[in-house]
């Protein structure tokens, strides 16, 4: 494999941020209208509000994608993680998790919040490598997404 290589959302990237997140949304769930809002224009909802998306290529061709929301804490929501399929298995998810936790460290975020479900193991073994933590019941907050059902925080 080629080196991987991450680089900040640049114009024309809208294409493959919505269709990284829509393969594995719907290879395991089903499209939400949360979804369809943010992935139909990640400027607006995204990189406006103070966000930043972190695309990470492989011969200039987008093979992962994550996204840093604001939150009002501070602080930012990691979300709409996305690895191609024939490059899951390989580290990418990993080192695109590595990599855009250091970002949000160099943004000043003193806490990183994200959002999952059970019926992702793989992707809860990721992050808990990391050194994300679960959030108790009493501070889980209303998400958006019915499939969410893991929530979970890491301290920079």
């Amino acid at each position: 494999m080629n080196p991987l290589t991450f680089r900040p959302f640049q114009p024309g990237d809208e294409a493959a941020f919505r269709e990284l997140n829509e393969a594995w949304i719907r290879q395991y769930f089903s499209m939400e209208p949360k979804d369809a809002e943010v992935l139909g224009d990640p400027v607006e909802h995204i990189l406006r509000p103070g966000g930043q998306i972190v695309m990470a290529t492989i011969d200039d061709r987008a093979v992962a994608c994550c996204a840093l929301l604001p939150m009002a804490d501070g602080g930012f929501e990691l979300g709409k993680m996305a690895v191609a399929e024939e490059c899951r298995g390989q580290g990418v998810g990993k080192k695109l998790l590595s990599y855009v936790v250091g970002r949000a460290r160099q943004l000043g975020a003193r806490r990183l919040y994200l959002e999952t479900s059970t019926r992702l193991p793989n992707a809860i073994h990721v992050y808990e490598a990391q050194g994300f933590t679960h959030l108790s019941p009493e501070r889980v907050r209303r998400s958006p997404y019915a499939r969410s059902n893991v929530y979970m925080e890491l301290f920079l």
